[in-house]
């Protein structure tokens, strides 16, 4: 099944980014020169192996094009979750199959290197799940209450998750699917899905570079990582 199944990365893009204080969304904000999900997609195609790129945007949303390597689906939903699953619904529609392998990426994470996804890649193809990029927790963890720290937990065991996050699309599709009537509830990305579906997700180390655009500060420092990579 491993030798048949392709590779396809996946990127939800349909967020409003409200948190990032803009007043468009923050993937199309511009970040050296290009709009921040741009940087994203660059990445992703310069990784050889994946063979197509589906980027799922709200229904209405012109900002993309489709090229060779690229397709669009305005099939965005109210969560991030559920245009992941309405993506997986999208592909199985379009050619892919239940066995070849997704990649679900953060449009927002434009700093993750072909690099990074590599080693994601020859980390899972011989996994039975599949698994994630992420970096053990470095700081020490607050429980609050009203902005008043009560209790510090345990960090040993502690990760934080990044993308892209990749498995097999029929069982991260069957994943999804069991919380769609429930409006996705509890489910934070495609780990919590395949975890909540008696599943353990293989971590990959990633890098602290990767990070999830979320607020105004973080433009500026995304700036100055990707005119650094341009160097």
């Amino acid at each position: 099944m491993a030798d048949a199944a392709r590779l396809i990365a996946l990127v939800p893009c349909a967020g409003s980014g409200s948190r990032a204080g803009a007043g468009r969304p923050k993937q199309y904000q511009s970040v050296a020169g290009r709009p921040l999900v741009e940087h994203t997609l660059a990445a992703l195609a310069a990784v050889q192996r994946i063979e197509r790129t589906l980027v799922v945007v709200a229904p209405g949303d012109e900002h993309l094009a489709c090229t060779p390597r690229q397709e669009i689906a305005r099939c965005g939903g109210a969560t991030r979750a559920e245009s992941v699953c309405n993506g997986l619904q999208h592909l199985l529609a379009h050619g892919a199959g239940a066995a070849d392998w997704v990649l679900v990426h953060d449009a927002a994470r434009c700093l993750i290197t072909p690099a990074l996804v590599d080693a994601l890649i020859d980390a899972c193809l011989p996994d039975a799940v599949g698994g994630l990029l992420a970096l053990p927790l470095p700081d020490t963890l607050k429980v609050a209450r009203a902005d008043r720290a009560v209790q510090t937990l345990e960090r040993g065991d502690k990760w934080l998750a990044q993308t892209p996050q990749m498995f097999r699309l029929g069982t991260l599709l069957a994943a999804l699917e069991a919380h769609r009537a429930a409006g996705f509830a509890g489910i934070t990305d495609e780990a919590s899905a395949m975890e909540l579906a008696g599943h353990t997700p293989l971590l990959v180390r990633g890098s602290l570079l990767n990070l999830k655009i979320t607020w105004p500060q973080d433009f500026a420092l995304a700036e100055a990582v990707l005119k650094g990579y341009a160097r």
